[in-house]
């Protein structure tokens, strides 16, 4: 009788543990266009003239026919602008918060000691128009919800391929509940090993992909290094999702993550054409 409580007990705790990290596997095939090209990581830049992030590396990655992945923030004052960092300073050389600047004061800052300037995403989604897909992460730093409520404004405008992706669950249970027609994806990789101040129940859930059943991403963006990941391994055999690839830094780990990724942004080199 034990033994069979046990085993009872084994096979629940199984099947709530597939339930938790089922994806939404319904829009796989809306994916596709991103597997056409591959996708330069906050732009095709350099550290002279085409900061991360600047329009001048989203023009190169255009016109070189790559797909973008960047990042947005939201000002003290409400302008949704493409920037990594939560501080300035390593782009900037000032020890500011962005979220807690307003807009006319970042843009008195350049890049790297370039004529680049932090850009606003509406003139990032009007120059690329259209030419070429988007990966938008979507940073949690001020307030992440009030960042995709704005980036859910702009993007209903936009006439072109992209979707959103964030390491916070809730700021993509916002889009499935206000705006579930935009593709999102869950950003994860082993926290256990990249974000030793966390809880431990946050690195748990994280990196084992616990949130799925909440946030149901169409995607999944995980740190390629990492993946043999049981979780990831399951969402891709058993739930057939999308994963991409994060960040892939030479040719040679550009094959490491073909076994199991489809979608791949890259980082550093110049990626031969895909077939």
């Amino acid at each position: 009788m034990n033994l069979l409580l046990f085993l009872l007990l084994l096979a629940a705790i199984v099947v709530l543990y597939l339930l938790c990290i089922k994806p939404n596997n319904t829009r796989t095939e809306k994916m596709k266009v991103f597997e056409k090209v591959f996708i330069a990581h906050r732009g095709l830049f350099d550290q002279t003239e085409a900061p991360e992030n600047s329009m001048e590396a989203f023009r190169r990655a255009v016109d070189g026919g790559y797909g973008i992945e960047l990042d947005v923030q939201l000002t003290a004052d409400g302008k949704l602008v493409v920037f990594h960092d939560e501080s300035l300073k390593r782009m900037c050389g000032v020890a500011r918060k962005l979220w807690k600047c307003n807009y006319r004061e970042i843009s008195q800052y350049h890049l790297l000691d370039t004529k680049e300037k932090i850009p606003l995403l509406q003139d990032v989604l009007q120059m690329v128009g259209g030419r070429v897909p988007l990966i938008i992460e979507i940073k949690r730093e001020g307030n992440g919800i009030r960042t995709a409520e704005a980036l859910s404004h702009h993007l209903k405008k936009y006439q072109g391929d992209c979707c959103v992706e964030s390491f916070d669950p809730r700021i993509l249970y916002w889009f499935r509940k206000h705006d579930p027609q935009i593709l999102r994806g869950q950003l994860s990789t082993n926290f256990w090993l990249h974000d030793k101040k966390r809880p431990w129940y946050v690195k748990m859930f994280m990196t084992n992909l616990l949130t799925n059943f909440y946030a149901k991403p169409d995607f999944i963006a995980y740190n390629y290094k990492y993946a043999s990941q049981l979780s990831l391994q399951i969402c891709r055999c058993l739930y057939h999702t999308e994963l991409v690839a994060w960040t892939v830094r030479s040719p040679e780990e550009l094959e490491q993550a073909r076994d199991s990724f489809r979608v791949f942004i890259f980082d550093g080199f110049i990626p031969s054409e895909r077939t």
